[in-house]
């Protein structure tokens, strides 16, 4: 891909959410994912914050992105994941 293809100038640090169901394991589960795509990232800065009713779980992992086509992987796999409803 060249770089006309994105606004987005490579190296960026770049937010990716991800809410699912609250449940056991979902945010370890969602930074093994993020690392997969992303070995620098550092699991202690993730963000989670639970929904008001307390049902669903959103997890903020700001990633290095190094390249448009790691960040459609990254997308593509994290939305794939049953536990996954939503990623912005």
């Amino acid at each position: 891909m060249s770089q006309e293809d994105t606004l987005l100038e490579f190296p960026a640090d770049f937010p990716i959410k991800i809410m699912g169901e609250r449940r056991e394991g979902f945010a370890q589960a969602m930074v093994e994912l993020v690392l997969r795509h992303a070995p620098d990232f550092k699991a202690e800065t993730v963000e989670m914050r639970a929904s008001r009713s307390g049902n669903y779980l959103s997890v903020t992992c700001v990633v290095r992105a190094t390249s448009k086509a790691q960040l459609d992987a990254l997308y593509r796999e994290i939305t794939s994941h049953p536990w996954v409803k939503m990623a912005l």
